[in-house]
């Protein structure tokens, strides 16, 4: 049964940790029993994720979708999981990931550049044939597609359609979802787009198997973040040998986790899209960093609604009475003193004078002479002149030397 609904939700990190807290087992045993439904109708794949429902989308309706890059998103409930490809048809990496899915009856979407496409249209049946979605990418997958001049983007858009649509061979157009290559957009491919009836798609979570990591690395990010936001749209690359090695990895732990897979189809007479999508975070939350939440705003009482008086412009007046120019005061208003305003002079009390001290006497700074009694000990220098004095004295009878 398809599900003729559009809508967006907000992707929150922390919502599968909460489901898991407050719903626990009930919640885990409804995502198991959807699960084993799903691979109850992939024979000789017991083990299979299987694709839990198909949703349709209206592009015109809403012209943009995925929470890197925009607000709404796809209607999706939690822990399901919409895998996009990018950058195929390429024979050697692109069939075995048909194959891997195949195994998994696990249907996707698939962004086809024109020029894959035209080298080998073969590869775009086998997408078709397996009951994928098939979209586009663009002519030649530029790597500055936002710095293109509008008129040579617009041409890489409608010529990558009309070689997909030449591929297929049948006379059937590709699903109007659309991709920018390096998801590198403006504003101007954006209108172009929407006036073409294309859904500018871009993603909710990304594997990095573009660059140049190990295939378990893919696997690591690839859970890591789908876990982190519970559900959304997944961006790999059909042409990536790490993908084709990480792929079914990926598709095993999530049916361990209890995701499920949801395929994603273009409206259509029988398929309407009919509701409106709600709003999501611009940007998807990074595992490293917490969810902000702002705080609510108190709804506060109003009790009066009276309206305070306006103060006259002579209050803020800085001259002081004595001018006699400050302007009269209104009689509305708190009334101000009429004191002079800072900086104020003031005037300080006189202190009581202090006792005059007396002049010190001049014989206080007079050293004192030692006395003849306190005269100082002689040497024995002086004692040995002395007495050779007195010998002198005794020899010539003369007192004078």
């Amino acid at each position: 049964m398809i599900a003729c609904i559009f809508g967006g939700l907000w992707a929150r990190p922390w919502a599968a940790l909460r489901a898991a807290a407050l719903g626990g087992v009930a919640a885990l045993a409804g995502a198991a029993a959807s699960t084993a439904a799903s691979a109850a109708g992939c024979p000789g794949h017991p083990d299979a994720i299987g694709t839990s429902r198909t949703i349709a989308v209206d592009p015109r309706q809403h012209p943009k979708i995925g929470t890197m890059h925009y607000r709404a998103t796809l209607p999706l409930q939690d822990r399901e999981v919409v895998l996009t490809f990018d950058d195929g048809p390429l024979p050697k990496y692109s069939d075995q990931i048909l194959d891997i899915l195949a195994a998994h009856c696990a249907k996707a979407t698939f962004f086809l550049v024109g020029s894959q496409a035209t080298a080998n249209p073969e590869g775009v049946r086998k997408v078709r044939d397996a009951g994928h979605t098939i979209a586009t990418h663009t002519q030649n997958h530029p790597p500055g597609m936002d710095r293109l001049p509008l008129d040579r983007a617009s041409l890489e858009i409608d010529e990558g359609i009309a070689s997909v649509t030449a591929a297929l061979a049948d006379g059937t157009l590709p699903a109007p979802f659309f991709r920018s290559p390096g998801l590198r957009r403006n504003d101007g491919i954006e209108e172009f787009a929407a006036a073409r009836g294309l859904q500018m798609w871009s993603a909710d979570f990304l594997a990095d198997d573009w660059r140049d990591v190990s295939a378990l690395r893919v696997y690591e990010l690839a859970i890591r973040r789908i876990e982190a936001k519970g559900k959304g749209i997944l961006l790999l690359h059909d042409i990536q040998p790490r993908t084709v090695a990480a792929l079914p990895g990926i598709l095993r732990e999530l049916k361990t986790r209890g995701f499920r897979i949801v395929h994603v189809v273009p409206a259509s007479a029988a398929r309407t899209a009919a509701t409106e999508p709600k709003q999501g975070p611009l940007r998807p939350a990074e595992e490293t960093m917490a969810e902000p939440r702002w705080p609510k705003v108190p709804a506060f009482n109003v009790t009066s609604a009276a309206v305070l008086p306006a103060p006259a412009t002579s209050h803020f007046d800085w001259r002081g009475t004595e001018s006699g120019s400050l302007a009269p005061r209104r009689p509305r208003g708190a009334a101000l003193s009429r004191t002079k305003p800072w900086p104020r002079q003031v005037v300080l009390s006189a202190q009581r004078a202090l006792p005059a001290l007396p002049t010190p006497a001049e014989s206080i700074f007079s050293i004192p002479q030692p006395s003849a009694r306190f005269a100082p000990r002689p040497t024995e220098a002086s004692a040995a002149i002395a007495k050779i004095k007195m010998r002198s004295v005794r020899v010539t009878g003369s007192k004078n030397p």
